[in-house]
């Protein structure tokens, strides 16, 4: 082992958490070292967020273009390969470039806690002890695997899924979820015959049916077949496929496909050889660690953010928590608020919502008047010839507050950011109308909603 290192804080994993909470660490005078025993950058930059997107980008590329385009679906996924690849080598590097230029010093290895102030790094031919005063843990997390579908073969998770070198001719999605719809609805663009099995009563669970219906017919569109209050039971893997079954209203099915892709979920990296434990730590239900309104642990000087923590395991809630972490150890009074975490499903339509749903609402006995706004009858939609889709505008009919918003269609994950700001600094549905948006944009369908909720509100 070579000589022990003493640094003030430090940060385990490098995704958009890790490598977040590391440069403003170190932005607030503290000595900083950072622990990745994978690539720079994390699951995010390198077989989730960035390359799961390109991909999307360029399948939808292929879709508009494909009655004009002389390529044939594989040369065009080809490129989209390369595409994708340099893009995740020019994020990463800009990762590498802001934790070089913070000062953040990493260390490439694995880390696993001795004590509660020391870690072990065990790299190729040799362990770094590393001392510390405070840590941050954003280990991040891995997808679940079904003991019926092991990873293996013909059985993918969402990072094998990734990384074909071909465009398959069918493929079986296990899971309706986000990762399973974006995934799932780019191989189809691509021209793989997809079909989707999804346990719960509707594809994309947990938003609202009518949200979730033009992304559905849209899927339907490219050719996805879904199946929805359908279990797996087992999947039998031959040379150039694999038969796959499935039980639903107690009747036993079977599906053939090239390759069945498992998107079920993802499972914290609490586990393993981190050794919680030996830092006094333990994870709770699900393999989440406990934290505070600091994101600070039971072990007060160790502070978790991210996947391995309570809540959507999204890369926007790991750096925006990473910052509070970071300025907690500096001794800031920053706390986590998570009233404005916008949800994003890159589907066709796209998807997007902030704050209190109706359903919510009405679950929680919350009255609330509802502003709609369809995207059929907006000027720049049209011409984008992307006129499926609506907004809608939650606000509170005493205050005119905004306490919520929902998006489906074209720039969802763009548009929802004004409606975030307005939840966050407590925005009326009037300021929303009142305020002038350009012509023609998407944004005005916004203003309309929001116009809309002020007229229902004044008829009140």
């Amino acid at each position: 082992m070579t000589q022990p290192t003493q640094t003030e804080t430090i940060v385990i994993g490098s995704g958009p958490g890790g490598y977040a909470a590391a440069v403003r660490s170190a932005q607030l005078g503290m000595k900083t070292i950072l622990v990745e025993r994978g690539p720079i950058g994390g699951v995010c930059t390198n077989v989730g967020c960035i390359p799961s997107k390109a991909l999307i980008g360029e399948a939808n590329r292929y879709h508009l273009h494909k009655p004009w385009s002389s390529l044939l679906p594989s040369d065009s996924f080809a490129e989209a390969q390369a595409f994708k690849q340099a893009v995740v080598t020019k994020q990463a590097g800009g990762v590498h470039f802001l934790l070089k230029n913070a000062g953040v010093t990493i260390l490439e290895g694995e880390a696993s806690f001795i004590d509660e102030h020391t870690i072990a790094v065990k790299q190729a031919e040799r362990e770094q002890k590393v001392f510390f005063k405070h840590a941050i843990l954003a280990t991040g997390s891995r997808p679940i695997e079904l003991q019926a579908l092991p990873f293996g073969g013909r059985i993918l998770s969402s990072t094998d899924a990734l990384s074909l070198s071909q465009i398959p001719a069918s493929m079986v999605v296990i899971g309706g979820g986000y990762i399973g719809a974006e995934l799932g609805q780019m191989y189809a663009r691509f021209g793989t015959k997809v079909t989707i099995v999804e346990g719960g009563r509707q594809a994309l669970p947990g938003f609202e049916a009518d949200l979730v219906a033009p992304v559905v017919k849209q899927m339907e569109a490219d050719g996805i077949t879904i199946i929805t209050g359908a279990t797996v039971v087992e999947a039998e893997q031959e040379a150039d496929g694999l038969t796959l079954h499935y039980m639903k209203n107690d009747v036993r099915h079977s599906i053939r496909a090239a390759y069945a892709l498992v998107t079920v979920g993802r499972t914290p990296n609490t586990d393993g050889s981190l050794g919680l434990e030996r830092a006094g730590l333990r994870a709770a239900g699900k393999g989440l660690l406990e934290t505070d309104e600091q994101c600070r642990t039971a072990i007060p000087h160790i502070y978790a953010i991210g996947d391995i923590t309570k809540g959507p395991a999204l890369a926007h809630k790991a750096s925006y928590e990473a910052k509070v972490a970071a300025e907690a150890i500096a001794g800031k009074p920053s706390v986590i608020d998570y009233k404005t975490i916008p949800l994003v499903v890159f589907s066709e339509p796209e998807l997007a919502s902030v704050g209190l749903s109706e359903t919510e609402c009405k679950a929680k006995g919350i009255p609330v008047v509802v502003g709609n706004s369809s995207f059929s009858i907006n000027g720049r939609a049209l011409a984008m010839k992307a006129a499926e889709g609506f907004v809608k505008v939650i606000a509170n009919p005493a205050s005119g507050l905004v306490i919520g918003a929902q998006i489906v269609g074209a720039e969802a994950s763009t548009l929802i950011s004004e409606l975030a700001l307005a939840i966050e600094m407590g925005a009326t549905a009037e300021d929303l109308a009142m305020t002038i948006h350009p012509h023609p944009t998407l944004g005005e369908v916004t203003m309309e909603a929001a116009a809309n909720a002020v007229r229902k509100m004044a008829s009140q």
